[in-house]
C-alpha cells in the first residue's frame, strides 16, 4: 500500500463530498469509517444530497469538492446538456452494476399474465411487457433517476430489447431515487429503474416486483464515478490524488465478501443512509429477491467495487455512454468530438498515477471491446475483466 510520506502535499485537507442514499455510496462512507481519509491526511465532510441534479450543480458551483456521480454525468456536464456546463472529470470509477427495474404489482401481474417470468431472465419480462402494451391502451409511466444516467440507458435498452419504443409506447419521467418507492406505491408511476436499496424496499414492502437487474441488461456496466471539476483538480492535484487513494483502498476492502455485512451495519446508521439493514443487505451481500416471499437469488456481482478493474475509467465505456447521450439528444455526435471529450473527461492517467502508488495492477490500454464476453477474460496477462454482454432478445 502507499507510503503516505512520499505523496505530494494536499493543497486542501478539509473536503466536502456529495453522496446519495444508495448502497453503492459504500466506498465514500466506508472510507470514513475505516480511517482511509484520515490515513491520507484528509478530513472529509460527507454531504447527503437528494438528487443527481443537486450533486452536479453543487459540484460545479464549488459547494462540493468532489462527489459520487452517475457515470454519464461528467460527460453530459462537460457537454453542457441538461443543465449548467463545466468541465467535469473522473480519474476513478467507484462501482459497476447496482441497478434494477421494478414495476408495481398491478403491472407485474399483467407482465406475468402475458408470459413474463423474472426467473427466466430480462428478455422474458421485456417481451411479455411488449405483449401487454399491444393488448391495452393505458398510458404506462416509468421513472429513471436522471435523464443522463445509466438508469435511463438501461431502461431504454430493456424496453427496446423487448420490442418497445421508449419514445412512443411508454412515458419516461425523472424522479430522485428517494421518491421512487413512494411514487410507485401511490400510483404516480407504474415502475422505475433505480439503484439499490429502493428496488429491495419496494419488494419488501409488497409494492413492487423486480423485472430485471442492471447486470442482466449490461454485464458489469460502469455505474458510479468520482467526479471533480477540471478547475478543482488543477488547483488541488495533491488532494485529489490522496482522495483517490483512500477510495481505491476502500474499494479493495469492499471487494471481499466477508466485509459486506459490516458495510450493511455501517450504512444503516442515521448519519449515512438511515435505513433498515434488511433493506440494504440484498444488494450488498448478493442475496437478492425479485418479489416478496420468493427465494433469494445468488447475485454475487450485483455490486462490484474492486474486481474486474472496476475502478479503471475505460475510455471505451466513456465513448459508448457519450454516444448514448447523443441518442437521447436526437443527435449523432462526430466521432472525433466524442473521442476528444472522453479523453478529457475519463482520465485514465489519473487512475494509473494512483495505482502506481498502491502497487495495484492496471491496464496499459484505455479501450476494451464491449459486448463480446460471456465469461471472465484477460485483456492483458494478469488483468482479469468480467463478462460484458448487453441484453439481446
Amino acid at each position: 500500500m502507499s507510503d503516505v510520506t512520499r505523496l505530494p502535499p494536499a493543497e486542501k485537507n478539509e473536503l466536502s463530498l456529495g453522496f446519495l442514499k444508495l448502497t453503492d455510496s459504500a466506498p465514500l462512507i466506508m472510507a470514513q469509517e475505516l480511517g482511509f481519509y484520515e490515513k491520507y491526511g484528509l478530513q472529509v465532510d460527507l454531504q447527503h444530497e437528494v438528487s443527481w441534479a443537486n450533486v452536479r450543480d453543487k459540484l460545479v458551483a464549488g459547494v462540493l469538492d468532489a462527489a459520487q456521480m452517475l457515470s454519464p454525468l461528467p460527460l453530459a456536464t462537460s457537454l453542457g446538456v441538461g443543465g449548467m456546463r463545466a468541465e467535469v472529470i473522473t480519474g476513478l470509477a467507484l462501482s459497476l452494476n447496482g441497478n434494477a427495474i421494478t414495476v408495481g404489482q398491478g403491472l407485474a401481474h399483467q407482465i406475468a399474465e402475458h408470459g413474463g417470468d423474472p426467473a427466466q431472465g430480462a428478455c422474458s419480462t421485456a417481451t411479455a411487457f411488449a405483449r401487454y402494451l399491444k393488448s391495452g391502451d393505458r398510458q404506462i409511466t416509468l421513472a429513471a433517476a436522471h435523464t443522463f444516467s445509466c438508469h435511463t440507458l438501461l431502461l431504454r435498452h430493456w424496453l427496446r430489447a423487448g420490442g418497445i419504443d421508449p419514445e412512443r409506447d411508454v412515458h419516461i419521467i425523472v424522479l430522485p431515487p428517494e421518491q421512487m418507492v413512494d411514487s410507485l406505491g401511490r400510483g404516480i408511476i407504474d415502475g422505475f429503474c433505480v439503484g439499490e436499496p429502493w428496488n429491495s424496499m419496494a419488494v419488501q414492502y409488497g409494492i413492487g416486483t423486480v423485472q430485471a437487474t442492471g447486470y442482466q441488461i449490461w454485464n458489469n456496466g460502469v455505474e458510479k464515478v468520482l467526479g471533480v471539476t477540471e478547475n478543482w483538480h488543477q488547483n488541488n492535484p495533491g488532494s485529489h490524488l490522496r482522495l483517490r487513494l483512500a477510495l481505491m483502498e476502500t474499494c479493495t476492502w469492499l471487494s471481499h465478501p466477508f466485509n459486506r455485512e459490516q458495510t450493511v451495519s455501517v450504512l444503516s446508521e442515521p448519519q449515512y443512509l438511515d435505513l433498515p439493514p434488511e433493506v440494504l443487505r440484498p444488494a450488498l451481500t448478493g442475496q437478492f429477491s425479485f418479489s416478496k416471499g420468493e427465494a433469494e437469488a445468488d447475485l454475487p456481482h450485483f455490486h462490484v467495487f474492486g474486481r474486474f478493474q472496476a475502478g479503471f475509467p475505460w475510455r471505451s465505456d466513456g465513448e459508448w455512454l457519450l454516444n448514448q447521450i447523443g441518442d437521447l439528444m436526437g443527435k449523432t455526435l462526430p466521432a472525433e468530438d466524442v473521442r476528444s471529450l472522453v479523453q478529457r473527461t475519463f482520465r485514465t492517467d489519473l487512475y494509473r498515477e494512483a495505482a502506481r502508488h498502491l502497487a495495484l495492477p492496471c491496464p496499459n490500454q484505455d479501450y476494451k471491446p464491449l459486448g463480446q464476453h460471456s465469461e471472465n477474460w484477460e485483456i492483458e496477462p494478469g488483468i482479469e475483466l468480467g463478462p460484458d454482454l448487453m441484453l439481446s432478445c
